[in-house]
């Protein structure tokens, strides 16, 4: 049975769908039915992105030879996100369309889908970089619900491929430039990589069975996998609602009988729940955790994946009882040339 909510997003999306529909009829009148070129500024590819991770490492790859603009307003639940009918309109005219995929911004892609210009493409870059039998099932994200948890870009190792995806995209689709494209994924290779390292020194500082993550949301599954910490637990339910009293006190039973030391909680879905817990248990609530919200303001530094991933490293190692020499070592700049991509406020 379908719940009213369902229906109420449904009934949402189909007027969005609507409303870019019209627009694209009114502007396509009188133009050929056949591929259409570059849409951006000056001639250049229009690219557009969804979660700002994705829009920051697309605009290192693009620099100055495409036009990158991204769709999910920054300190957004990316997972309930419905776009407004503003978004049709770029959708409609962007060349490539980037989203993370495996299950997270469904409602984007369908819109993508009924309004994608001839010759575009969205490009769903999660399951080119993960073999289905590598999908992770966890706390809030559980196999009976059919979606894996979707956060790769919280892991350096994935981040990199993030940008050899989007560099052979864009050099597929603009060949005079394809070797400025994969310069650019190979520079921030190097940059993840040089994070990496000086996470994988400074963690070594965390006192002995420490690493281990208590999150809100969960975020971090596959960082966890391939940096050899553990995830204890992840308070946020499914459904993205707060946990109800019997989790509570399951969460707090959990937290004392494996002696956590430091809850994480997230910018993004602050919670009185986790202080809760942590004046319960003696644990120490962080509440700053960034999954996917920069840090700083567009344009400067830290606002970049690279200052993203940088600083909640950082915040975990230090809340853990580490030190963080190396990390402050690496400079947030990830590239070059200007970040001129848009990101919605």
């Amino acid at each position: 049975m379908t719940t009213p909510l369902v229906i109420l997003r449904r009934a949402r999306l189909a007027a969005v769908m609507c409303v870019a529909i019209v627009a694209l009829a009114a502007c396509g009148a009188g133009q050929s039915s056949g591929p259409s070129g570059p849409s951006g500024s000056s001639g250049t590819l229009l690219v557009a992105t969804t979660v700002p991770p994705i829009t920051s490492i697309a605009s290192t790859v693009a620099g100055d030879k495409a036009q990158v603009k991204g769709i999910v307003p920054e300190g957004t639940n990316s997972h309930t996100f419905e776009p407004e009918p503003a978004v049709a309109t770029l959708l409609s005219t962007a060349d490539i369309v980037f989203v993370n995929g495996l299950k997270l911004e469904d409602p984007t892609t369908e819109l993508a889908q009924t309004n994608l210009k001839p010759g575009a493409e969205i490009v769903s870059v999660g399951p080119k970089i993960l073999p289905e039998s590598d999908y992770i099932y966890d706390f809030s994200f559980p196999k009976s619900g059919g979606k894996p948890n979707p956060h790769l870009w919280t892991d350096p190792l994935y981040a990199a491929k993030y940008a050899h995806v989007i560099a052979d995209t864009l050099a597929a689709k603009d060949p005079a430039n394809a070797a400025y494209y994969q310069t650019n994924a190979a520079a921030f290779e190097k940059k993840t990589t040089e994070l990496a390292d000086a996470l994988r020194k400074d963690q070594t500082t965390v006192p002995e069975g420490n690493l281990t993550l208590l999150t809100y949301h969960d975020a971090y599954a596959y960082f966890a996998k391939d940096f050899g910490w553990k995830v204890v637990g992840a308070v946020q339910p499914e459904n993205f609602s707060d946990p109800n009293p019997q989790d509570v006190a399951a969460l707090i039973q959990q937290v004392k009988s494996q002696n956590v030391k430091v809850i994480f909680g997230s910018e993004v879905f602050p919670s009185k729940v986790l202080q809760e817990v942590g004046d319960a248990t003696g644990a120490r609530y962080e509440s700053t955790l960034r999954d996917d919200d920069l840090p700083g303001a567009p344009g400067e530094a830290d606002h970049s994946w690279l200052g993203l991933m940088k600083y909640d490293f950082i915040t975990m190692i230090k809340g853990l009882g580490g030190t963080t020499t190396n990390l402050e070592k690496v400079s947030a700049q990830q590239s070059t040339t200007p970040d001129r991509a848009e990101y919605p406020q």
